[in-house]
């Protein structure tokens, strides 16, 4: 038996799961679902604890907002005393090949801490260059690695994170949803590839629904529909996107539905992507809508304003070390670009790809102005769209299931009340309209009301995140 003297030292991921445990208490979930939960510790040159932030705009708010706190707890903890030091991962990356670290050294990482109960350790890094690890029809640059998490994809980059580890206890099916460039195609291209690393010898399937029609129509000229069961119903883990497209396709959708019946019989994983939730696949058939829905859906939501920027971040990184560019552009061509580009983030990045190639080598040196002068004549993003009470109003009303009738009415119900103070909100900031003349759109109420609801939306945007993210989504798409 160990002497009253023994001691073992206590490993930093322990140390830091204590830390962000007393971090997520004391921050607020918004804040620690932003910033904090998409980060990961690593192992310095020097053995030291680094937290490696996904951006650099992370890697700022976190020096500026919980890095002295997050020091002083681990102090508390650690017994031999250790700091933990801050990096983005284009930094810690930059200084590992700086020092030449051995490549086992840089994959010992730890699980990003959105839920540090359920996600295990990161797996190996994937070598893409060995044609055995390759999966048909995966993109090489979609990984985890490369995906920036935010609000609006959080809870769907941990469920990805979990299904890719092989961890016991998980939903299946999985089904995420969300518009078209907002990341389905990405998350499903990281777990096959991380799941690959985990596993190799695990039989991974990975095409879209487009994919899975032309392949079965083709077998069933072929008559080689028996190779082609058994080759899907034989898969350890089944990846199908874009899974509306087999709407009104009835064959294809009764051998999707007995291959996901199959697969769910023997507990193999499959994961879904669609346009659109399970309930609103109305060109399916509802047998396998029900399927569809019996595990876990997830949606991707718009992206909020800190998740923007911390992709184009990512992007100009990348973008700026091809070019050779010194640095990259100052903060308010970020802003910019997060700010004024409309639509989804394959639409964003496609705007910081044009920029990166009209400037060149200059990219890093370039000023706002002239970052507007190249984008206007491809994405005429510079010219303001007239947004109009009529239009808020509408908007706002169909986002909550409401009718227009119900915020002009005299309706006090929180259901009608709080959508109302958003309309209003949204008006002060998007039109030139005075308080007075906004209430008189609003039923005809007084300025006092209006300047009430603006105030009171000011205030739940700093601590109510379901009415921030209302408010974003409802701003993408008045923007856009």
């Amino acid at each position: 038996m160990p002497g009253i003297n023994s001691w073992s030292p206590i490993l930093p991921e322990t140390v830091w799961s204590k830390v962000a445990s007393t971090l997520r208490h004391e921050l607020g979930e918004g804040p620690y679902n932003s910033y904090v939960a998409p980060s990961a510790l690593r192992q310095g040159p020097m053995g030291d604890p680094v937290l490696v932030t996904p951006t650099l705009y992370a890697r700022d708010w976190f020096a500026r907002n919980a890095l002295k706190r997050a020091n002083e707890l681990w102090s508390q903890i650690d017994p031999e005393s250790r700091s933990l030091d801050l990096k983005s991962r284009v930094e810690f990356d930059d200084q590992a090949k700086i020092v030449q670290v051995a490549p086992e050294t840089l994959t010992e990482t730890v699980a990003p801490l959105a839920s540090p109960s359920v996600l295990p350790s990161a797996a190996p890094v994937v070598n893409f260059q060995d044609a055995a690890a390759r999966v048909a029809g995966l993109q090489e640059r979609l990984t985890f690695d490369t995906f920036v998490p935010g609000r609006g994809n959080e809870f769907a980059y941990t469920m990805s994170r979990q299904v890719a580890s092989w961890a016991d206890g998980h939903f299946n099916p999985v089904f995420f949803h969300g518009p078209y460039g907002y990341g389905k195609t990405h998350l499903l291209n990281a777990i096959a590839w991380e799941a690959r690393a985990r596993r190799p010898d695990a039989k991974i399937v990975y095409l879209t629904a487009e994919k899975f029609t032309s392949t079965f129509v083709k077998a069933i000229q072929d008559r080689s529909t028996a190779a082609f069961k058994d080759e899907l119903r034989g898969a350890d883990l089944l990846l199908v996107d874009d899974v509306h497209f087999i709407g009104g396709k009835t064959s294809s959708q009764e051998e999707l539905f007995h291959t996901l019946t199959a697969l769910l019989e023997t507990n193999k994983r499959v994961v879904f992507t669609a346009d659109r939730p399970p309930s609103h696949l109305n060109e399916i058939e509802a047998r396998l809508r029900s399927h569809l829905s019996s595990g876990l859906v997830c949606a991707l939501d718009v992206a909020d304003q800190s998740l923007r920027l911390g992709i184009v971040e990512r992007k100009l990184d990348q973008l700026s070390m091809r070019l050779g560019a010194a640095q990259k552009p100052h903060h308010d061509v970020l802003q910019f670009l997060a700010d004024r580009v409309p639509g989804s983030i394959r639409e964003l990045e496609g705007a910081v790809n044009t920029l990166a190639a009209s400037a060149g080598a200059r990219l890093g040196s370039l000023t706002l102005d002239e970052a507007m002068a190249l984008l206007q004549p491809n994405l005429k993003v510079s010219a303001e769209r007239r947004v109009t009470v009529d239009e808020i109003q509408k908007l706002t009303a169909d986002h909550f299931a409401l009718k227009q009738a119900d915020l002009l009415s005299e309706r006090r119900t929180r259901s009608v009340a709080r959508p109302r103070q958003v309309a209003m909100w949204l008006c002060k900031q998007n039109t030139t309209r005075s308080y007075p003349d906004i209430g008189r759109r609003f039923g005809g109420r007084d300025h006092t009301t209006v300047l009430h609801a603006v105030k009171k939306i000011e205030e739940l945007l700093q601590s109510d995140e379901q009415i921030a993210k209302d408010v974003e989504a409802l701003t993408r798409k008045l923007r856009g």
